[in-house]
């Protein structure tokens, strides 16, 4: 599918070098094309729409997933992270596709992300009885927490309450897709911080 380049001067400077814009536009030619499904779906918000945006088919494939790891990973060396991660499953793919973007990226520095985690809806009932899965976050922990597609904002809001009664710092907040139906606005009230979108739905998808 040939999608048009659009500009994106809202996104932070540090994502719109060169080789960050190249993968930007990479990532938005795999939305359009494996993950764009048109038709009526019931969201997760209980709210119908005419077209639905299952990202996960298109940043579980390469070069979709590389691209998206350059571009997490150079969200979390922006703000400072040192761990990527959220809600269970739509951050799953996206903290892995940083956290192993770190590996070989030039970014690596003294204060880069060097572990990614999962937030589950609720704490398991045997065994460590964790909300919070993956290493041990601790206070000088710094969070860049992720999504792969915003809607109403609901399961990142989740993530990020489950993560504040823990006492966790979030520095930045980053959704892969922001369907931009007012999740940006209530994730940032909880957050703090601005929400970082990779892309938009009028990047891959405008209604006649």
């Amino acid at each position: 599918m040939n999608v048009p380049y659009v500009d994106r001067p809202d996104l932070p400077e540090e994502l719109q070098t060169p080789e960050l814009t190249i993968a930007r536009h990479e990532l938005v030619r795999g939305l359009a094309e494996h993950a764009l499904i048109l038709g009526d779906v019931v969201l997760t918000s209980g709210k119908t729409a005419k077209f639905y945006v299952d990202a996960k088919r298109a940043i579980l494939r390469q070069p979709w997933f590389g691209a998206l790891g350059e571009l997490v990973a150079a969200e979390a060396v922006r703000v400072g992270a040192t761990a990527i991660g959220g809600m269970t499953m739509g951050a799953d793919p996206v903290a892995c596709a940083g956290l192993s973007a770190i590996e070989s990226s030039s970014t690596r520095g003294e204060r880069s992300p060097d572990k990614a985690f999962f937030v589950r809806k609720e704490a398991k009932q045997h065994g460590l009885a964790r909300r919070v899965e993956g290493p041990l976050l601790d206070e000088r922990d710094r969070l860049l927490v992720v999504e792969d597609v915003v809607t109403t904002g609901g399961s990142t809001v989740k993530a990020l309450e489950a993560l504040q009664a823990e006492g966790r710092t979030v520095v930045g907040v980053l959704t892969v897709l922001d369907r931009l139906a007012g999740g940006a606005e209530a994730i940032q009230a909880k957050a703090g911080v601005p929400l970082t979108a990779l892309v938009t739905i009028d990047e891959i998808y405008r209604s006649e």
